[in-house]
């Protein structure tokens, strides 16, 4: 098993409950890594064995895309994708936090982490 990383992807995305920050966005980052099998790619050096970071990122930039008032259902959609798109992937963890919140003081950010595994077939 091994770990593929996406570190400091950043958007700018409209998140938020207050009326404002769905109209206005903000800056977000977010980090992803999914856990699979990447003995098969170590070897054969072939894009087609391994999770494929371009298919990850894109499923970060879309799923921030689409306004949400929760950065947990972001996050939620965020590995309910990777795992619909990436077969080889069996654990995927996800981190969203959203820079400068409008929450009153000097705030760097607020972030949600979620983790999931991928269900076992029955």
């Amino acid at each position: 098993m091994g770990k593929v990383f996406l570190e400091n992807v950043q958007v700018y995305a409209h998140h938020g409950c207050l009326p404002e920050e769905t109209l206005i966005g903000s800056d977000y980052r977010v980090n992803l890594w999914v856990e699979a099998d990447l003995q098969p790619s170590a070897a054969s050096d072939a894009l087609a064995d391994t999770v494929d970071n371009v298919t990850l990122c894109a499923c970060i930039r879309e799923e921030m895309a689409t306004p949400a008032k929760l950065l947990e259902h972001v996050g939620k959609r965020i590995l309910d994708r990777v795992f619909s798109t990436s077969p080889l992937v069996t654990e995927a963890w996800v981190k969203v936090a959203k820079i400068n919140p409008p929450i009153g003081g000097h705030v760097a950010a607020v972030a949600i982490e979620l983790k999931e595994v991928r269900p076992i077939k029955k």
